[in-house]
């Protein structure tokens, strides 16, 4: 806070004490706060580790509300972190996609799971009423695993 001192309206010379409010500070530190989120926000999606196929077709821009479901290597189901056990995954999508205007989901599955485990996945997604699948894959030039 900055104080001051101003003269009083009758003229006598007495000062009475200013007190205002100073928001620099306050912008500077919600500042720094929101590029400390900006930057660790992509860190914490990365989720659960798979070694996507790769595949030189042009990748398409992913909503911000996106339902992921991660197949891991050894067959486990998991939505943002979470397991899913395979017999719940209808169940769990239908929670998911009852009140939703889109019904898309995005799938991102380990290059090692077996055919099976992806079908069984989509199947369940198709019969809780998903009406878009996508397939995620990593660009045969990227070094990086997402």
């Amino acid at each position: 806070m900055a104080f001051g001192k101003i003269p009083t309206s009758s003229g006598e010379g007495e000062n009475e004490a200013l007190a205002e409010i100073n928001i620099i500070p306050l912008v500077d530190v919600m500042l720094v706060l929101l590029i400390i989120f900006m930057a660790t926000a992509p860190l914490s999606i990365s989720g659960i580790k798979v070694q996507l196929p790769a595949t030189k077709a042009k990748g398409v821009a992913v909503s911000e509300d996106r339902i992921v479901l991660t197949v891991s290597e050894r067959g486990q189901y998991f939505l943002d972190k979470t397991e899913v056990p395979a017999k719940g995954l209808v169940n769990k999508f239908q929670a998911i996609y009852e009140f939703r205007e889109k019904k898309e989901l995005y799938i991102r599955a380990d290059k090692a799971v077996p055919y099976g485990n992806v079908v069984y996945a989509m199947g369940s997604a198709k019969r809780a009423g998903v009406t878009k699948l996508s397939m995620l894959t990593k660009h045969e030039t990227e070094k990086k695993e997402n």
